[in-house]
């Protein structure tokens, strides 16, 4: 009773917290540019934090855990393919994208692809595609987020999901809603050091429990998968030959989605101040990277020789599991909120994206047919926006089928970055790149990831690697058969 006490103590002061901070913050938003994008001019440090914590999200914290308790050292492919896509992303194509937005005013990562190509005859086709694909798959995002969030709450309390859903929701809205980009971006920073405190102290401290504790299943995290049998030790997972091969190149696959595949991390890029700012920046979410991986991988390790197979019916509540048992009441509290703060940091950024997404690309060029508003009437519209958002995610996390967070971002994260990777890479580095292609581009990868999804190839050749590979053709025959487009004069 007594911990349930602090838990509940702990949680609710820090969403009191958040709400505040970031209504605080919000005051700052003036314009729909720093409504959507902060000004374009956040700090580095800032921008890397919220990076962070937008990009790993509930996942990082309940998903990837509850893999590595269930699969074994086998998951540590993911953190590898992970952990090189956004050391890679920040080192290659951070800088590129601040640069882009500041030359063509992009208010938001689609509005930068149809500015990019605004000579081509496609370029409203592929506004709208690419809109499409950034709002039907943040659903799913917001979705798992909710679930995620759902889940912990779940174990904290013994709550039904739906009220952490609700929770969710009602913490999140009031701040996104209000200052937009700008709220969200420093209410991230503070969730990002709780997150990375959390998958810091828990493995370490995990490690030494188990050593000391008697009445564990192993005495450490070897004996544990040794333990468990030929499988869980091996880095295939008792897979031999191409199917090892396979496995490994799907689970390195979550690096294509880093190339420029997350227009909800590609927005952070594009809203650094500078070059100081980026290299700061770059530094400081390669360290996080680094570490939160690491430690997201070894929790689910430590609570695999804490309980042993088969004792953990629901294996994305192993996290929480795991902190309430090595730790004190108050610091186990901390950690268990690091996973809420980790399902907020991504649900209020994908609640963003999505108004601004929406707003830019269908809103205004679209219903409103490019008629100019007025900055407040402009502003007010983007908030109206947001809330409606916000209420659409709740609802869809109630009626939608899901029970896996794992999952439901594996799938999103494909069916997005295979796409959006490619037109980025392509759009940067590839001068003959035309507009025609990069609709066709989005149109393969998604149509092409989504597919194989759903079909029995997708259990041995994840559509995370197969999914790219449509995109990618489609990015080169549709450049080379058609006319190159006429240069802008932004380009």
């Amino acid at each position: 009773m007594e911990s349930t006490t602090t838990n509940l103590v702990v949680l609710v002061g820090y969403l009191l917290f958040l709400v505040a901070f970031g209504m605080y913050q919000g005051r700052k938003a003036k314009s729909t540019t720093d409504y959507n994008m902060g000004g374009r001019h956040v700090p580095g440090w800032a921008a890397a934090l919220s990076e962070r914590a937008t990009g790993e999200s509930a996942w990082c914290l309940v998903g990837f855990p509850g893999y590595a308790f269930a699969a074994g050292l086998v998951s540590a492919w993911v953190a590898i393919g992970l952990a090189l896509g956004n050391i890679v992303a920040w080192t290659v194509l951070a800088n590129k994208m601040r640069q882009e937005a500041d030359r063509f005013d992009a208010q938001t990562y689609v509005h930068w692809l149809a500015k990019r190509h605004s000579n081509s005859p496609s370029a409203t086709a592929l506004r709208l595609a690419a809109s499409f694909v950034v709002i039907f798959l943040f659903a799913f995002y917001v979705e798992a987020q909710l679930i995620g969030g759902g889940k912990t709450l779940n174990t904290l309390f013994g709550i039904p999901a739906y009220a952490g859903i609700i929770l969710a929701v009602v913490v999140i809205i009031p701040y996104t809603m209000y200052g937009g980009f700008q709220s969200v971006v420093y209410t991230d920073c503070i969730q990002s050091v709780l997150m990375i405190f959390t998958l810091i102290v828990a493995p370490l401290w995990g490690i030494y429990y188990i050593s000391v504790t008697p009445e564990v299943y192993a005495s450490s995290i070897g004996e544990a998968l040794r333990l468990a049998g030929p499988d869980h030790p091996t880095w295939t997972g008792g897979l031999k030959g191409l199917a090892a091969g396979f496995m490994i190149a799907s689970n390195l696959a979550w690096f294509i989605a880093y190339l420029g595949g997350c227009p909800h991390l590609t927005v952070r890029f594009m809203s650094l101040k500078d070059e100081r700012a980026w290299k700061l920046g770059r530094n400081i979410a390669i360290a996080w990277t680094v570490l939160g991986y690491a430690g997201a991988v070894t929790i689910g390790l430590v609570g695999f020789a804490i309980f042993g197979p088969g004792a953990v019916p629901d294996a994305e509540q192993i996290m929480p599991m795991v902190v309430l048992r090595i730790f004190p009441p108050v610091l186990a509290s901390v950690c268990i909120t690091g996973a809420i703060a980790a399902m907020l940091s991504t649900a209020d950024s994908m609640l963003i994206v999505t108004s601004s997404e929406f707003t830019e690309n269908i809103l205004k060029p679209v219903i409103l047919k490019g008629r100019a508003l007025d900055p407040k009437k402009e502003l007010m519209v983007s908030r109206i926006v947001t809330l409606i958002v916000g209420l659409v995610a709740c609802a869809l996390a109630f009626t939608l089928p899901a029970n896996m967070v794992y999952t439901i971002v594996s799938f999103a994260w494909g069916a997005m970055g295979n796409p959006f990777a490619v037109v980025t890479c392509c759009t940067l580095f590839w001068k003959r790149y035309t507009g025609r292609a990069a609709f066709w581009t989005v149109v393969a990868g998604f149509l092409g990831t989504v597919l194989w999804q759903i079909s029995p190839m997708n259990a041995t050749i994840d559509a995370r690697l197969a999914g790219v590979f449509p995109a990618i053709i489609a990015a080169v025959c549709f450049t080379l058969a058609s006319k190159p487009d006429a240069k802008s004069a932004d380009a």
